[in-house]
């Protein structure tokens, strides 16, 4: 029987040891900007109750749902040829478990589990993978990571204007030009209101925000499969090309739209409230108005946001909105909170496309000890245990090979000096520092060394 080479599941990925210095990086990047607006880091199970995520990302939401089989006999006691077993009926019972889909919801589930032991407003940032049954294609992956910042217990749109703050921090960082798109889940139940189809404003959410994907035509079409009549869509084609680059322009726009609804005016005024904050920052990053832009989550009450990069075809590398009703679910009301959420993965193939990773991350070794053997290896060692000391990446080759193959090694991890310790060193107490890029060599203490590493 021949070999069958090991795979891993579509959609999932192996990480070589440069990807990963790279991935590190991005969240080492995105942490020192969270870590510098006071954000405390939590983490939770990467798998929760499917009570606890079915039913708060909509219906498709629920349909990408990985869901994890019950252990041992999970058929026993099922009939699967009932008149009524759906798939998602039988999935409820053969399955009490799902891998999670976003970090929010379990977000939620985390404040009312732990309200007693946290402080509100309470800011918390997440770093951690989630997992989606979505159909792998560029920039969309089965499991991914997400870099979340949310703040809870605090309706204040200061928290907004800040969110928009951190993400022109981060990307000015990775010196990623972007556009941040921004709406308001109020002004698009003003829509819904106005064009007579008030009570299907979640079915004209998860329609408009496919929107960018497959056009006008086909969320016109989706629309009347979910029952909204023709004479509304035909109210609503206006909206697709709300105009203009200048957001006070959209802001009246929407004012003239609106003013029959009430809570359409609640969305404009809390979105003029957000770009004033914002005016007031002075950020360097494009903040528009969006009306088409939905995102797909069922949870967003208020502010919704989507940044895409300018410089690469991509979808949306950071999403995040409003949520007031979320910890509601599960029993803590009145604890509204707003988050946005960075895709490690987008991130990463903008960066790359762009040729944007600094060439330093490459290079975290900073310096090999060439091994001789026997007592000039026990020299080296000390010197390695100098290095160290002082904060600076180094190793040693592990066995005294030929001087060739070491370089090779050095060459071959980018490593920017070798540490020559042969006899001749030991006996003076000195270190041959070579540099790999210009050849160079010096005999110096290892106290120089470290100082010329550092």
């Amino acid at each position: 029987m021949a070999n069958v080479k090991p795979s891993i599941p579509k959609g999932t990925r192996d990480f070589t040891p440069t990807e990963m210095m790279r991935r590190n990086y991005i969240f080492d990047t995105i942490r020192s900007v969270f870590h510098q607006h006071a954000y405390l880091p939590i983490e939770t199970p990467s798998m929760e109750n499917l009570s606890t995520l079915m039913g708060k990302y909509g219906e498709e939401g629920d349909r990408l749902l990985f869901k994890i089989l019950n252990s041992g006999d999970f058929m026993q006691g099922v009939d699967f040829n009932a008149p009524d077993a759906s798939p998602n009926k039988l999935a409820a019972k053969i399955c009490e478990k799902g891998l999670r889909y976003d970090l929010t919801v379990p977000f939620a589930r985390f404040v009312v589990q732990h309200q007693n032991d946290i402080a509100f407003p309470f800011k918390r940032y997440q770093m951690q993978p989630v997992w989606r049954a979505d159909r792998p294609q560029k920039g969309r992956y089965r499991e991914f990571y997400q870099c979340d910042a949310d703040i809870i217990g605090s309706t204040s749109l200061l928290n907004e204007a800040e969110l928009v703050e951190i993400t022109d921090e981060i990307f000015r960082k990775f010196g990623i030009s972007i556009t941040m798109k921004i709406n308001n889940r109020k002004v698009l139940s003003g829509i819904a209101e106005v064009i007579g189809q008030a009570d299907k404003v979640t079915d004209l959410c998860t329609a408009m925000d496919k929107l960018d994907k497959v056009g006008q035509e086909c969320v016109c079409q989706e629309l009347l499969e979910r029952g909204i009549p023709q004479e509304s869509i035909e109210q609503l084609k206006p909206v697709f090309c709300f105009g203009g680059d200048n957001n006070d322009v959209k802001l009246e726009q929407l004012k003239q739209l609106l003013h029959t609804s009430e809570i359409g005016m609640k969305g404009v005024e809390e979105l003029a409230a957000v770009l004033d904050y914002v005016k007031e920052m002075g950020l360097t990053t494009a903040l528009e108005i969006d009306i088409t832009l939905a995102r797909g989550l069922n949870y967003y009450t208020g502010a919704i946001f989507e940044v895409k990069a300018n410089d690469v075809a991509m979808g949306s590398i950071s999403g995040g909105g409003r949520y007031d009703n979320l910890t509601g679910i599960f029993g803590l009301k009145n604890m509204s909170g707003v988050g946005i959420s960075y895709g490690a993965e987008r991130i990463y193939d903008v960066l790359n496309e762009l040729n944007l990773f600094p060439d330093a991350i490459l290079t975290p070794v900073k310096a090999l000890f060439i091994n001789f053997g026997k007592e000039d290896e026990k020299y080296a060692l000390r010197g390695l245990r100098a290095l160290r000391d002082a904060g600076i990446p180094s190793e040693i080759y592990p066995d005294s090979a030929k001087i060739g193959k070491q370089m090779n090694y050095a060459n071959a991890k980018s490593v920017p000096y070798v540490v020559i310790a042969g006899e001749n060193e030991r006996l003076n107490n000195i270190y041959t520092l070579k540099n790999m890029s210009t050849g160079e060599q010096q005999q110096l203490s290892i106290e120089e060394i470290a100082k010329i590493l550092q």
